[in-house]
């Protein structure tokens, strides 16, 4: 018990005159470790006999409370200490001016996406996405351009085997959406799509695209031409005209390019629109009845029109960005012109 009382005694002196929490941490491991002074007495109690075990271990267990008791608040005491100093030295004058904070931009190409997506959306559009991994029949086949066909050449892409391949266009879940669903059929698909192509100013193996589909009775070029228009003075502005050039697509039929007023010098022609006044921006036709055929609808019955848009083409050409690599390369300069 005296031995009990003069450790007690002891701690209590070395805990007061400790002046960090390193010392602290050595107290409690001499005093309460698995080597410390408390369990060389406990390990003692053996020899005892056997009534007195049950005092001197009660006194024991009281005495390492007390120690621990003690320990603690002096550690709570240094950590206050600690934080009040910090306080005091690492305060913030809340009242000087900060520095103006450089905010981010969100893409171009997600800019325009996400505008034609709302656009679509109000006038009674679905939305559909589509795979990026497709077959050769989605992509081709299915869209009339059977094996061989000369139109491949122009849309070629990375295959993972024969039948398997990155898709070259969002038309793809055009199909996939026309054989589930008959019509009528109001829907836009949007995406990246991937071709084998050079990269130069105008040109890159990855690009997005944005499709419109339409498939119900009576759908004629009308339909066409008007939607074209309100697409073209959404994007560009209420004074901007278009104009439909001849063309060829395998999956319609007839086909067109489609012209838009230039931008830039409003069509008095300029260096950007070589002097036309117009720059093509789209292509565009009647669904080919080969297509709706091959999706199980009614060519008979039932008339579509598909609408094409390059997005990185048609920002280059809204914002005066001369090279597509510029959408690519993380250049902040890019974000700050398109707001």
């Amino acid at each position: 018990m005296d031995n009990v009382e003069q450790i007690l005694k002891s701690a209590k002196s070395k805990i007061d005159t400790a002046n960090s929490k390193q010392e602290l941490y050595n107290i409690n491991s001499n005093y309460l470790g698995k080597n410390g002074e408390l369990n060389q007495i406990l390990k003692g109690l053996k020899n005892l006999p056997a009534q007195d075990r049950p005092k001197v271990g009660e006194v024991v267990n009281k005495c390492r409370n007390e120690i621990e008791n003690l320990i603690r608040q002096k550690i709570l005491m240094f950590d206050k200490i600690e934080l009040d100093n910090k306080l005091s030295n690492e305060k913030v004058d809340i009242t000087i001016p900060v520095k103006p904070c450089k905010t981010g931009g969100i893409h171009p190409v997600t800019i325009i996406q996400n505008d034609l997506i709302d656009f679509f959306i109000k006038k009674g559009f679905e939305v559909k996405s589509g795979l990026d991994i497709e077959t050769d029949y989605y992509c081709f086949e299915a869209l009339n351009i059977p094996k061989n066909h000369p139109a491949r050449d122009a849309q070629d892409s990375f295959y993972f085997d024969d039948e398997t391949l990155l898709r070259v266009h969002t038309s793809a879940s055009q199909v996939r959406t026309m054989e589930l669903q008959k019509p009528p059929i109001k829907m836009v698909s949007t995406g990246m799509v991937y071709r084998v192509d050079e990269v130069d100013a105008t040109h890159s193996p990855i690009f997005h695209q944005f499709e419109i589909l339409v498939v119900d009775e009576n759908v004629t070029m009308c339909d066409l031409k008007g939607m074209l228009e309100d697409i073209a003075k959404f994007l560009l502005g209420e004074n901007t005209e278009i104009r439909l050039r001849p063309s060829y697509f395998p999956f319609t039929q007839p086909s067109a390019e489609v012209d838009v007023t230039c931008p830039h010098c409003k069509g008095k022609g300029c260096s950007i629109c070589k002097q036309s006044g117009f720059i093509e921006v789209l292509g565009c036709g009647m669904v080919h009845p080969n297509v709706l055929k091959n999706c199980g609808i009614d060519s008979e019955k039932y008339s579509g029109y598909a609408i094409g848009l390059g997005l990185d083409r048609f920002i280059m050409t809204k914002y005066g960005i001369n090279n597509i690599r510029d959408l690519y390369e993380n250049d902040i300069n890019i974000l700050k012109q398109v707001k």
